[in-house]
């Protein structure tokens, strides 16, 4: 063919002129079959691979038989994702001045009410996905009774995304007189039966694939382990240095992570998901085409029909499910006859799924280990998987300048015991809320509550809510709400309110810590000393700081005219009750 073929195809001359200014000489086969089908007014079921130029195959043809006389909504091209919505649009807005058509794209994520504003404009031809175009209908913000051209891209996939409902709903609404074009990569039966239920007996156009997805596509597969997945993705970057590369996961938090994992390594890359805004997206995507960006982390549906010139490398990071899904993915690479790679990562339980592809492209894939690109499954330094959480084995060779991914733990665990906040230190942990700042270092854990800083040191705790700045020493806890400045220091507790200046003596090691409920040890000794001092601080001690056994002598003194915080407002020398001693 020579660069006249498309006037050879009934296409003016101006279009012509403007295609050669952008690089089209020639027609690719689709066009070559479809534009005179087109052209002719009859409909058209076209079955062609992606990145064989379907959007000029219908969008020549639209602009041609456009009349600028009728200020209606002519056209209407329904596509499965919002980003094909933009890009058929910008396809479009290089040849619509030429007729003097208005383009207007219609999807999620925008202003509904700038939408109506514009629709109120009755461009000429609408591009939307299903869903928001619906929405119009219900509002009736957009006029679709004169539309006399109706094309479905990608239809497959709008069907396998559940849209079947929503494009039925749309058709019946549409005139009956019109001329329907249905373009697919693949012809499944619930298209054919679409097609079958809202089409005129269509012309049925089929641009064999082989040579899309076989020839000008290099392919291989590369046996990995779930564990060593992103290791490979690394190194192979690393070794193939791809211009722009696109690399696909099966879900959105899968894309998310491992677009952390990626930039944690120093890539320059970015995801491209549902749960991104619409600005956002539309962000990635300039980004992208302007290969600002040379990675791109994506879903399926968000990726579905791009058509990004550059893209050399094709990822599949997670094994796509069905032959359908491969060849959509691969087909972002090798577009407009360029050449391109595209690299499957199998994990051991995928060959049922890499079987099935193989089936549905009539072609066995080339398998490579990961061996071969010097990653191996164990003998090297461990990593956790930042996708899923799991220990993975990283690869010797890693990028220049490259981190271990983001996940790894702090580094080894002190000790025998299990480590936490600082690490466990002692051969047994703590109580639950036991806490110290250089970490746990006695051999029997303190009460619950219980705290010191400089960590528990004593061999037998004392009773719950004791404290000391230097740790637990006394033998025996003082009454609630009793004090001394140097702390508590009599076996035996003070009466309530008490308080003296004295110091205090810590456990002996092995003696037994008060009781509960007592305040004194748990032997009966201990406990006739307390009652004995209990009585004693009832007595008429005079003076003196608790030193010895018993508290006899110093409560009267050292509680007069003094307040502790549980006293606090009731008077010198009052307890809690306001009885005075």
């Amino acid at each position: 063919m020579n660069e006249s073929s498309f006037a050879s195809l009934g296409i003016s001359d101006k279009y012509i002129k403007r295609l050669r200014e952008e690089g089209v000489l020639v027609p690719t086969p689709v066009q070559e079959e479809a534009i005179p089908v087109l052209l002719s007014g009859r409909d058209l079921i076209a079955q062609a691979q992606t990145g064989t130029g379907k959007t000029l195959a219908f969008a020549l043809p639209l602009l041609q038989t456009f009349d600028p006389e009728s200020p209606v909504v002519q056209s209407l091209i329904i596509t499965p994702t919002r980003e094909l919505a933009i890009q058929i649009t910008a396809e479009l807005r290089k040849l619509a001045p030429l007729a003097g058509a208005h383009i207007l794209a219609v999807y999620g994520g925008q202003d509904v009410e700038a939408q109506s504003r514009k629709l109120k404009g009755t461009p000429a031809i609408v591009v939307c996905t299903p869903g928001r175009l619906l929405d119009h209908m219900r509002r009736k913000t957009v006029d679709l009774s004169h539309v006399g051209k109706l094309v479905l891209d990608e239809a497959d996939q709008m069907l396998h995304m559940g849209f079947l409902t929503e494009v039925e709903g749309i058709i019946k609404e549409l005139p009956a007189a019109r001329q329907t074009m249905l373009f697919s990569a693949t012809m499944p039966d619930p298209v054919k039966k679409l097609a079958k239920g809202y089409m005129n007996r269509p012309q049925d156009v089929r641009i064999q694939g082989k040579q899309i997805t076989l020839e000008e596509i290099k392919q291989f597969v590369v046996e990995t382990t779930d564990r060593s997945k992103q290791a490979t993705l690394f190194r192979m970057l690393e070794l193939y240095q791809p211009f722009l590369a696109v690399i696909f996961c099966r879900t959105k938090l899968r894309a998310k992570k491992l677009t952390e994992a990626m930039q944690t390594q120093g890539f320059n890359v970015d995801e491209l998901h549902g749960d991104l805004t619409q600005s956002k997206r539309e962000q990635v995507m300039e980004r992208f085409r302007k290969a600002d960006l040379q990675y791109l982390v994506a879903t399926d549906v968000a990726a579905r029909g791009l058509d990004i010139e550059g893209v050399t490398h094709v990822f599949n990071y997670d094994i796509p499910l069905d032959p359908e899904w491969y060849i959509h993915r691969i087909g972002r690479t090798g577009r407009a006859k360029q050449t391109g790679t595209a690299i499957t990562f199998v994990a051991p339980k995928d060959h049922s799924l890499l079987a099935k592809i193989e089936q549905g492209i009539n072609s066995t894939l080339k398998r490579r280990s990961m061996e071969e690109f010097n990653v191996h499954a164990t003998g090297m330094d461990e990593d956790v998987d930042a996708l899923e959480g799991r220990r993975i084995s990283y690869a010797q060779q890693k990028p220049a300048g490259a981190k271990r991914p983001a996940g790894r733990a702090g580094g080894p665990r002190q000790a025998a015991g299990r480590p936490g906040r600082g690490g466990y230190g002692s051969e047994t942990r703590p109580a639950r809320g036991g806490r110290s700042e250089g970490g746990y270092g006695s051999e029997a854990r303190p009460a619950r509550g219980s705290r010191s800083e400089g960590g528990y040191g004593s061999e037998a705790r004392p009773a719950r809510g004791g404290r000391s700045e230097g740790g637990y020493g006394s033998e025996a806890r003082p009454a609630r709400g009793s004090r001394s400045e140097g702390g508590y220091g009599s076996e035996a507790r003070p009466a309530r309110g008490g308080k003296s200046e004295g110091g205090k003596p810590s456990y002996a090691r092995g003696e037994s810590r008060p009781a509960r409920d007592s305040r004194s040890s748990r032997s009966s000794a201990a406990e006739s000393s307390f009652k004995s001092a209990r009585e004693d601080s009832r007595g008429s001690a005079k003076s003196g700081s608790y030193g010895g056994s018993s508290a006899k002598g110093s409560q009267r003194n050292s509680a007069r005219g003094s307040t502790s915080p549980r006293n606090k407002g009731n008077g010198g020398g009052a307890n809690r009750g306001g009885r005075k001693w």
